[in-house]
């Protein structure tokens, strides 16, 4: 995992997440209170100066008598007199009767007034009122109409309509006091939530945290990690679930390991028990193979078929011998450092692969330290599988590469001419018996050649790879840490 990722882990990981959440909530928890109250309080403190406001410009319309018809002299006076008792804080007032326009002011006319105002106000004999802001500033305007009692009943409009205006700055100022009030206490409060939010974040992540550390333990091995059940909430539930999880799967490791070691068990015995008296079997069916010139057709054909058939039970007894010592990690290496070029050449004579169906690259002066008994094997088998499988000529070709970091690498390219591995057989070419070819039932190998292949480079510290040539013909690499007298000492 490289540092960025490991960044953005712990950048969006589950802390991050739930220490959002908590925030989130705390912020929409406290943005909803923080309106309404505000909105509540507001509408108070508004309801409050208009209600006063409107019952004392009532009071006063009606305590003052007019005479009609209404005459501007003395008019002036009049309103001045009815401002001067405005409530709860000074009124300008005006009178439209007809075309007659006055104030308590210095302008007759107000601009304040809406004509939706005055049009309500017509046609409402009790009054009405209006909040209006006129250039960011806000105004309470009241329009009540004079009227002239008939009978207890009944009343009549005298067409006199007078109209307060009210500043209401100080409800303004108030009412942002609240704002900034407001935002001043939720800041802290969403900060102060960020402590509850870590305290929840840890409680929760401290389980799933020891969930992990016992994945990671399971998945080294360490198939008895167990998890502390404790509470009972949904978190101990999912301990509860891993810890019964965890040991059936060491149940079931526990008894494939012992059947794994049972049958290895099992291969080892009958290989080492078969192992002596094909011994003997082989060196008579040789014999009689030697003699099988003298014998009559039919009796030669069975004596050399036996000679065969005995003949490829010995290796595949050897290589099971060779496998058991691998699964039972007794396999061991005995290195020395030799030519290289010169170890493949001595195993290509020994196997008789000399003539033109061969083809070498081999560069002298390449010193490795390997096993020469196992190099053997491996050059040994990748050699005659491609003669068997595959097609001639066969090229055997070595060489060096550098490697940074790391020492160079020692390669070794078997490829041949025949038509490739099909793709499907690619991913099993190394598992142990099996076939590439499933309608080939029988072969003249013992179906363990590449599987103890790959394990002698292994073995090594190296890899092998397969694969073809864009030309058709299987290739196979074997590259090997180039370790030599110098560089290990």
């Amino acid at each position: 995992m490289t540092l960025g990722e490991r960044w953005r882990i712990r950048a969006f990981g589950l802390r991050t997440r739930l220490l959002l959440a908590f925030v989130l909530v705390a912020a929409v928890s406290a943005g909803t209170t923080a309106a309404l109250t505000y909105r509540e309080a507001r509408n108070a403190l508004l309801e409050t100066a208009q209600d006063t406001a409107v019952s004392s410009f009532r009071d006063q319309v009606q305590q003052t008598g007019f005479s009609l018809p209404v005459r501007k002299e003395g008019l002036e006076e009049v309103l001045r007199d009815i401002a001067r008792k405005g409530k709860p804080h000074p009124w300008v007032v005006f009178a439209e009767y007809g075309s007659i326009r006055a104030s308590s002011g210095e302008n007759p006319v107000s601009t304040v007034i809406t004509p939706e105002l005055r049009r309500v106000a017509r046609a409402n004999p009790h009054g009405t009122f209006e909040r209006v802001v006129k250039d960011g500033v806000p105004y309470l305007t009241i329009a009540m109409p004079t009227v002239f009692k008939a009978s207890p009943d009944s009343v009549l409009p005298t067409r006199l309509v007078l109209y307060a205006v009210m500043r209401m700055t100080d409800e303004q100022i108030n009412v942002d006091a609240l704002l900034m009030a407001g935002r001043d206490g939720a800041v802290p409060g969403l900060a102060a939530a960020l402590i509850p939010g870590l305290i929840a974040a840890r409680s929760v992540l401290r389980p799933v945290r020891k969930l992990r550390e016992a994945a990671l333990n399971m998945g080294n091995g360490k198939l008895d990690t167990r998890i502390p059940v404790r509470g009972s909430d949904e978190l101990t539930d999912l301990a509860r679930t891993f810890n019964e999880s965890a040991a059936q799967l060491e149940r079931s490791v526990r008894e494939l390991r012992e059947a794994e070691e049972r049958a290895r068990r099992f291969a080892s015995d009958v290989s080492h028990e078969l192992r002596t008296p094909l011994a003997g079997m082989l060196a008579v069916t040789e014999v009689l193979d030697d003699g099988a010139e003298g014998l009559d057709a039919d009796t030669a054909r069975a004596v050399r078929l036996v000679n065969a058939e005995t003949g490829k039970l010995a290796v595949l007894v050897e290589d099971l011998m060779e496998i058991s010592r691998f699964d039972a990690r007794a396999a061991e290496l005995n290195a020395d450092e030799v030519d290289v070029a010169e170890a493949i050449r001595s195993t290509l004579r020994n196997r008789h692969w000399t003539d033109e169906r061969i083809r070498v690259e081999l560069p002298d002066g390449i010193r490795a330290r390997l096993d020469p008994r196992r190099f053997d094997i491996v050059i040994a088998n990748l050699v005659g599988n491609a003669l068997r499988h595959g097609g001639a000529p066969v090229t055997v070709r070595l060489r060096s590469e550098a490697r940074s970091p790391g020492p160079p690498v020692l390669i070794t390219d078997v490829v041949d001419s025949g038509p490739g591995i099909r793709p499907e057989a690619l991913p099993h070419i190394f598992d142990r018996f099996y076939k590439a070819d499933a309608a080939r039932t029988r072969s003249a190998g013992s179906g363990l050649g590449l599987a103890i292949t790959l394990e002698n480079v292994k073995l090594h510290g190296g890899t092998i790879h397969a694969g073809n040539r864009a030309g058709g013909g299987a290739v196979f690499a074997v590259e090997i840490p180039l370790h030599t007298e110098e560089t290990c000492g």
